[in-house]
């Protein structure tokens, strides 16, 4: 059995749950390899709808283990909160294993994210003030708690002691807010020591394990590719390996032992935050588009900017991440429109670019050049069969699937789980 890597193919939000729905059964863990709590997705289980943030979604089926890779930054009150109130639905969270090397996000990474996008002002990035990126800068600057810490106090207070050498005297003297105790991060973290504890684990060492039992093993990405530390609309980017490849560093499993990688695409566009997008649409067709969406974040509530399709961000992605399938969601949201506008190219001062541009300044003066394709009426959230689709919808379908670089696999026909067309099964070639 395979491992499969899934991915967001534009800037998130695109409905992962999708891909990991036709998996189902078939399934033995669930791993989130990048991220922490920034981002949300949204699964519905038949009437029960639940918001993820920093749970992998395998989380909600019981014979899945769900794994939290050292590649995440974990906020361990959000992390017991969110298991506390799935609990309450009657979610069972027990199997649920924590790398020992993943890094700890802690109240002064989310006072130093609030003061900083407060201070940047119109140059801010748009972050979600949960101390994701300053976490992550910790890490690369090797002054970082990891979950393991918590399992010795004299090593942790050590390292908090100095982390906040530097830490206050930037909120101190820059930003002109109090400085924060080593004795109260210390308090704090440990007071989630002794029920961390017994799902703390050599992730790596786990994963390969289950590999070798011939296991399969999803590795769920937070986050998106164009939202990517590396390959995203830089510095307009979340601050880890959104991409395919970041399942290897995030999880410690070798990128020889992937076989399938699934892109998950909607129909259409969004973002949430700040940055380029060419198709964004302004006005009251963005507007109408978001209400048909219902496009407002999981983790936020922001409302999501939307946009037309955009084929050179999806051949972009598969070029990127090695895409083996796409699964194209919220296809039912496009009903009732006459045409509908995809972008094929972009138009960067006259100049036609079918890829992405190579620099920021020219994707951020990129304007689409759009190719109209005919709309449907017909509802299609019943359908499930291909060949059920009214025929210009299929017609759609196959555009997009010849524009962008992989098959479509899957489509998304509704928000419920079970609303969906399997054209080719995710894992097999």
């Amino acid at each position: 059995m395979p491992a499969v890597v899934l991915i967001g193919a534009q800037w998130g939000d695109e409905g992962k749950g999708k891909a990991t729905d036709v998996l189902g059964s078939r399934i033995d863990y669930v791993v989130k390899f990048n991220g922490g709590n920034n981002a949300g997705h949204t699964v519905v289980v038949g009437d029960e709808t639940y918001a993820l943030h920093l749970l992998p979604s395998g989380i909600l089926t019981p014979s899945v283990v769900p794994v939290i890779g050292n590649g995440v930054v974990v906020d361990p009150g959000v992390l017991f909160q969110e298991i506390d109130a799935l609990t309450v639905r009657g979610v069972d969270c027990s199997a649920l294993l924590v790398s020992a090397s993943a890094h700890l996000i802690t109240s002064y990474h989310r006072t130093v994210d609030k003061v900083t996008e407060r201070f940047l002002g119109n140059a801010r990035i748009g972050t979600t003030g949960r101390g994701i990126g300053p976490a992550y800068a910790d890490k690369m600057s090797r002054s970082g708690l990891r979950v393991q810490d918590l399992l010795d106090e004299k090593i942790l207070t050590q390292k908090i002691a100095a982390a906040l050498e530097s830490r206050n005297h930037l909120l101190v003297k820059v930003y002109n807010r109090r400085a924060i105790t080593v004795e109260e991060v210390v308090d704090e973290l440990m007071g989630y020591a002794d029920r961390i504890a017994p799902m703390i684990t050599d992730v790596s060492l786990e994963l390969s394990g289950a590999l070798d039992r011939g296991q399969t093993v999803v590795f769920e990405a937070g986050q998106a590719m164009m939202l990517d530390v590396d390959h995203g609309t830089y510095p307009f980017v979340t601050s880890s390996s959104a991409i395919a490849a970041g399942a290897c560093t995030g999880t410690g499993v070798p990128p020889t032992r992937i076989d399938r990688v699934v892109a998950v695409i909607k129909a259409y566009t969004t973002r949430v935050g700040e940055g380029p997008f060419p198709t964004e649409l302004v006005g009251g067709s963005g507007e109408d588009l978001r209400a048909r969406g219902h496009e407002f974040g999981t983790t936020t509530g922001r409302p999501r900017r939307t946009g037309w399709y955009d084929a050179v961000i999806a051949r972009y992605t598969a070029r990127v991440n090695g895409v083996t399938d796409f699964v194209l969601t919220k296809l039912d949201v496009l009903t009732g429109m006459e045409t509908v506008p995809v972008c094929v190219a972009y138009d960067v001062g006259g100049v036609r670019y079918d890829e992405m541009p190579m620099t920021q300044t020219d994707v951020h003066h990129a304007t689409p050049v759009y190719e109209h394709l005919e709309g449907w009426s017909q509802d299609i959230t019943g359908v499930r069969e291909f060949e059920d689709l009214p025929a210009a919808a299929q017609r759609y379908v196959l555009a997009l699937e010849e524009m962008s670089g992989s098959r479509v696999s899957v489509i998304g026909v509704g928000p419920d789980r079970e609303q969906i067309i399997v054209r080719h099964d995710l894992l097999e070639g």
